[in-house]
């Protein structure tokens, strides 16, 4: 029983010791990070597209077209990007708003790319499963050694022996820590080097890439000053660096510039995520009254209606239209703004527009349904039923979508569908005792063997998704 004891403390303990090095490649599920159990995500059509067309032609060179690989905005301001599931990429809102041109993003993609077309997660744990193995061994060789120790008594000679099995015991830690490290940083050379190779192949600069990682070069210098070198998950720094710019400085497309009309599709993302995620000062220090580019003026007339001035960011709103009247991201800031500031009925017109302008973008739809929905006018219910439900069709992992379609069917008289929705809205967001009680009561509303009933039926019987 002690040694049974023991073992589970040090497979504890290896946990620990690569939780640092794996952090960045435990899955999590979007509901769970939206109850705050996980990172929580951000959601705007327009970032997003943006994300999908820096990667589709990576994707595509490296093989990926097929996987339908996401992008997740986490809603975080450092600037980090990882993957993590061998389906997603996921990118901090902080290293889109930090980096200044769309290549240096675009850089940062190709790398996390590598990653995935190099089947560096399972790789890695196959690395980790190995270790464990490894520390297992270890250890009883090392209990092995104590147990002789402590049976032959307390004399100098038997304490040696326990000295011997404490070190058994540590040693080979110390040394699968460093081999799964040595392992990583290997992975992160490979990925800048396919990084390199798919930005090259679809005619871009990697000299994004580059600057990024010189851009921190100095900071990261300073924070690992006297470090062991082999007990870094990435490569040093400098040598990294300096290894990125032999290889990618020999690419023909070095120089290449990003193209005018995408560097301000660039610019206005960042300028709105600026005006969403940081302070009225802070967006005016960026984007001075002196700035007279859309997107500083897309940053204050944003920054405006969330600080309480509707009118005149109605206005700076009204005059970006004028600029870019087939813009859907100005009607549904519009929108936005007047359903924010309790005019549902007056935000319908501008959002029906963006979903027009937008190909029909399921989260822009599910706005609109809100705004149905909060006119507490009847006669938009069934037009609010159709819309939502088509959206969460579209993006079946929005609880958002799920909560107002399940208002528009109470509002109708439909109390299992009602139930049914509040009960998928709340699987989502990780209330599983909810959903279940939800699904329940929808169950007893349904016929037996019916979609929805079937439906009711398996939200009853999952599983809470194992920490």
């Amino acid at each position: 029983m002690s040694l049974q004891i023991a073992l589970r403390k040090k497979a504890s303990a290896l946990t620990a010791l690569v939780t640092a090095a794996a952090m960045a490649l435990a899955p999590f599920s979007t509901a769970r990070a939206q109850e705050g159990k996980g990172p929580p995500i951000l959601r705007d059509t327009e970032t997003e597209q943006l994300l999908r067309e820096y990667t589709r032609p990576i994707l595509r060179v490296a093989g990926l077209e097929k996987q339908n690989i996401n992008m997740v905005i986490i809603n975080d301001s450092s600037f980090n990007a990882f993957v993590a599931d061998g389906r997603r990429i996921f990118v901090n809102y902080g290293a889109i708003l930090q980096s200044e041109t769309p290549n240096q993003l675009i850089g940062v993609l190709a790398h996390e790319t590598g990653h995935l077309a190099g089947g560096h997660l399972s790789k890695l744990r196959e690395q980790l499963a190995n270790a464990q193995t490894q520390m297992i061994i270890a250890m009883l060789l090392g209990a092995g050694a104590l147990a002789a120790g402590a049976s032959r008594g307390g004399n100098s000679g038997n304490n040696g022996l326990a000295n011997a099995g404490a070190a058994a015991l540590t040693g080979p830690q110390e040394m699968i820590r460093r081999s799964l490290l040595s392992y990583q940083r290997q992975q992160e050379e490979n990925a800048d080097r396919a990084g390199v190779k798919f930005l090259t192949a679809t005619q871009q600069s990697p000299k994004g890439m580059y600057e990024t990682f010189k851009r921190f070069t100095s900071e990261s210098l300073f924070a690992s000053r006297g470090a062991d070198p082999y007990l870094q998950s990435h490569p040093m720094p400098a040598e990294r660096v300096a290894a990125l710019q032999e290889f990618a400085s020999t690419s023909p497309y070095w120089d290449k510039k990003d193209d005018p009309a995408l560097q301000l599709r660039h610019d206005m993302v960042r300028a709105k995520i600026s005006a969403f995620m940081e302070r009225p000062e802070t967006v005016y220090r960026r984007y001075p009254l002196t700035n007279d580019s859309l997107p500083a003026r897309y940053a204050r007339a944003i920054s405006t209606y969330l600080h309480g001035d509707l009118r005149s960011a109605l206005a700076q709103i009204d005059a970006l239209i004028a600029v870019q009247p087939n813009n859907p991201y100005f009607y549904e800031v519009r929108g936005q703004a007047l359903l924010e500031s309790g005019k549902p009925a007056e935000a319908i017109a501008p959002l029906r527009k963006a979903v027009a302008l937008s190909n029909n973008a399921a989260l822009i739809e599910m706005l609109l349904g809100q705004a149905l929905v909060g006119t507490d006018n009847k006669a938009y219910t069934d037009d609010a039923i159709r819309i939502l439900r088509a959206a969460v069709a579209r993006e079946p992992e929005a609880p958002i979508g799920y909560t107002q379609l399940a208002m528009a069917y109470g509002r109708k008289g439909d109390y299992a569908e009602a139930d049914l929705a509040s009960a998928q809205a709340a699987y989502l967001r990780g209330d599983n005792k909810t959903a279940r009680e939800l699904a329940t009561r929808a169950k007893t509303r349904f016929a037996v063997g019916t979609p929805g009933w079937v439906k009711a039926d398996d939200i009853v019987a999952s599983k809470p998704p194992r920490n």
